[in-house]
């Protein structure tokens, strides 16, 4: 049988192996990472964005990437705006089944890499599929445009924190050379 204190001691050791990998730098991007995700929560709804959510979600995408912000914020941009604008004249022509999804994907695919986008695709395929199978009860082109404005907005958000407020960066070790 354990002694009464040993339940207890057993408790604080599992409690610092969770809480060992946290240190300054951690909770600093936590911070940045949760004033800026609020930040473009509330600017969207300032403007009144139908779907808001897709501005924070945005600018957690961009500030925690491993990709460079404005590396990976560009191609968001760009995939984003081809997205939409394919997913409505899509939808604008045609009803969404498989096969007319399964073409607006290619589309995106052989379009962002004749424009020189090709690592926009990814984000223009999740466009178009937000824009020409989720049901709207608006029109397609109004629902591409408000998914546009709401990433965008969540970009420039995850932007201007990142630049604002930039990562520690982790320090090297030093080498130290022979003399």
């Amino acid at each position: 049988m354990a002694a009464p204190g040993a339940a207890e001691g057993e408790e604080s050791m599992a409690s610092k192996r969770i809480l060992s990998g946290i240190n300054r730098d951690s909770v600093l991007d936590s911070v940045r990472t949760a004033l800026a995700a609020v930040a473009a929560m509330l600017f969207a709804r300032l403007l009144k964005l139908p779907e808001y959510y897709w501005a924070p979600i945005s600018t957690i995408v961009v500030i925690q990437s491993t990709i460079p912000a404005l590396t990976l914020g560009w191609q968001r941009f760009v995939g984003t705006a081809l997205g939409a604008v394919l997913g409505a004249a899509v939808a604008t022509f045609f009803s969404p089944n498989a096969l007319v999804y399964g073409l607006g994907i290619f589309l995106c695919g052989v379009l962002a890499w004749s424009l020189r986008a090709g690592s926009a695709y990814r984000f223009a395929g999740i466009t178009l599929t937000i824009v020409l199978l989720i049901p709207h009860t608006r029109g397609p082109w109004i629902i591409a445009l408000h998914r546009f404005l709401e990433v965008s907005l969540g970009i420039a958000v995850g932007l201007a924190v990142t630049m604002a407020w930039p990562l520690a960066r982790k320090r090297q070790p030093r080498h130290i050379s022979p003399r």
